[in-house]
């Protein structure tokens, strides 16, 4: 299994590489209108803020920054709405933090950001790791959001494929030495030295069990579409079950159409599916439209 993984991640950070590069030579690069860092629970989260309209928060995926994850959409999302992306506690700009992981704070940065920014409700959007955090926000702070987008994320640990999870316990800080997303780190991280603790940290809390709740899920009273790739390492079957306790999963011609929406992607793993920048835009401006 762990030369499995470690085979299976390189092939990953290669094509997240190639992202990278695509994005800024390719790219429609855009500069932000503001950006700065909001005080949060005793620390600081950076965080940018493109275009104008309606506001949506953007929830990068673990070990990325901003434009690592979304630098091929906000150009795009920002020519008709406020788009504010946020670097979660220890990544890109952020600095570092001894505080332990929780879905619960990180959750609670995203609202300081808002607060910051004056901002009482939002779309919010979040991939893998972001999105985990999207629905913990979505639980503890409902009256500040709008709709939610969950792009290739659980909400509890089961929800991976039990080789994903496996993966995880068998990670260690070397074998994301000289990656893109060290690369990226270092561009622009505060205090580069930091760099193997914040592995170490993430390493750890994924390495943990969570379950933000059934019965919190079925509570999510916001409009919440999935997005997911056929082969991304989520459990498709209990993808199946959060869908339904979004309300998904009818037969529509016999009733009501759902507010929740599942679009799952073909061809696409857990890396490359946020590289479909044009099919993961068309689902995004259709359903928060």
């Amino acid at each position: 299994m762990k030369s499995i993984f470690k085979s299976s991640t390189l092939k990953s950070l290669l094509i997240l590489a190639v992202m990278v590069i695509t994005s800024q030579v390719y790219g429609q690069k855009v500069k932000p209108s503001e950006s700065g860092y909001a005080p949060a629970n005793g620390s600081k989260v950076y965080y940018e803020v493109y275009g104008k309209g309606k506001p949506i928060v953007l929830l990068h995926g673990a070990f990325m920054t901003i434009d690592t994850n979304w630098g091929q959409l906000i150009p795009e999302l920002s020519k008709n709405r406020k788009v504010i992306a946020v670097e979660l506690q220890g990544h890109g700009h952020t600095p570092f933090s001894e505080r332990k992981l929780s879905h619960t704070d990180l959750a609670s940065d995203v609202t300081k950001v808002m607060d910051y920014l004056k901002i009482d409700k939002a779309d919010v959007a979040g991939y893998s790791f972001g999105g985990a955090i999207a629905y913990q926000l979505a639980i503890q702070s409902p009256q500040r959001l709008n709709k939610l987008v969950i792009i290739s994320a659980t909400y509890k640990n089961s929800g991976w494929l039990p080789e994903v999870n496996n993966a995880f316990k068998g990670m260690k800080p070397d074998l994301f030495m000289n990656s893109p997303m060290h690369n990226a780190y270092d561009a622009v991280a505060p205090d580069k030295t930091k760099w193997t603790k914040f592995l170490e940290q993430m390493i750890a809390s994924a390495g943990q069990p969570f379950d933000l709740g059934d019965d919190n899920i079925s509570k999510i009273s916001a409009p919440v579409l999935i997005i997911a790739g056929d082969n991304d390492g989520l459990d498709k079957t209990e993808l199946s079950k959060t869908y339904r306790l979004l309300g998904g999963g009818v037969s529509a011609d016999m009733g009501p159409m759902p507010k929740s929406q599942l679009a799952i992607v073909p061809g696409q793993s857990h890396v490359s599916l946020m590289m479909q920048t044009a099919t993961i835009l068309n689902y995004l401006n259709s359903f928060l439209q």
